[in-house]
């Protein structure tokens, strides 16, 4: 069975942008590659190894990126259900006014920096099935309980 790679519509259009910009760095990798050749004995050219190393890693990631975008399913935008579910936006305020907004996504487009939760995370999971309202307890240094003002 195949594993689907769960992403919202910008996260695909993402992969699409990198994919097509690892593409493109085909092209320079074996430019290298053969000036690299010009100069002699490959054995120990290390211009060589470097540039076939920097190539098999570029063609490992287009694998990889091509493999998720042929398994990939959209995260649609929730609709009617007032619960927090995958792709949902949530605002979250503490008792000493500490706003927070996470937007919840599968695990390839987690990305805690920029306000995106995987769902598998510790706060994901805790967010999953709750309503505005809410009081929900996010285990960090320290333990803080938070209200969900609104979901989107």
């Amino acid at each position: 069975m195949k594993k689907l790679f769960r992403l919202t519509s910008s996260g695909i259009d993402e992969l699409r942008d990198e994919h097509t910009t690892l593409i493109a760095q085909r092209v320079h990798i074996a430019e290298r590659i053969r000036q690299a050749r010009e100069l002699g004995d490959l054995s120990e050219n290390a211009e060589y190894q470097t540039a076939r190393e920097e190539q098999d890693r570029l063609e490992a990631r287009i694998t990889e990126v091509e493999h998720i975008l042929q398994n990939a399913q959209v995260i649609k935008k929730p609709r009617g259900d007032n619960k927090i579910q995958l792709g949902s936006t949530v605002k979250l305020k503490s008792a000493g006014g500490i706003n927070k907004q996470f937007q919840v996504v599968g695990t390839m487009e987690a990305d805690p920096l920029n306000g995106k939760i995987s769902d598998e995370s510790p706060i994901g999971k805790a967010l999953i099935g709750k309503k505005e309202g809410d009081k929900v307890v996010l285990k960090n240094s320290p333990d803080t309980t938070y209200k969900i003002i609104s979901i989107s």
